[in-house]
């Protein structure tokens, strides 16, 4: 395994830095990190395995053991890693409106809604 530098931090994180198994197995570099900083929150590593079978795969925040300045390390082995799948599409978005209050519709609730959505 290559010198990876000092502790670091998700925040810190760049595009292109290596992907390491817990075996020290190269698997790839570092494509996108997915996070919410405002909440403090990683939810995880999209990498490119081009040195390996190819593709992009997501790994999932609480699987990376340690991130460093030039690299992260995995808790899972190589074997394991190939078993990653591919990130998937954004997930959708959700809405709700007065007829999710219930049977009803929440009475003076329903009015409401519609005052606040711009129907009433």
């Amino acid at each position: 395994m290559d010198d990876l530098g000092e502790a670091s931090s998700y925040l810190t994180l760049q595009k292109g830095v290596a992907v390491y198994s817990s075996d020290g197995e190269r698997l790839g570099k570092v494509v996108r990190v997915l996070s919410d900083p405002n909440a403090g929150v990683f939810d995880g590593v999209v990498f490119d395995t081009t040195v390996g079978p190819g593709g992009h795969r997501f790994v999932d925040g609480p699987e990376v053991e340690r991130i460093y300045e030039r690299g992260i390390v995995l808790k899972i082995d190589a074997a394991e890693a190939e078993q990653l799948p591919p990130p998937s599409a954004n997930p959708g978005s959700i809405s709700v409106g007065a007829d999710d209050l219930g049977p009803g519709g929440g009475g003076g609730l329903r009015r409401f809604w519609d005052r606040l959505s711009g129907r009433g």
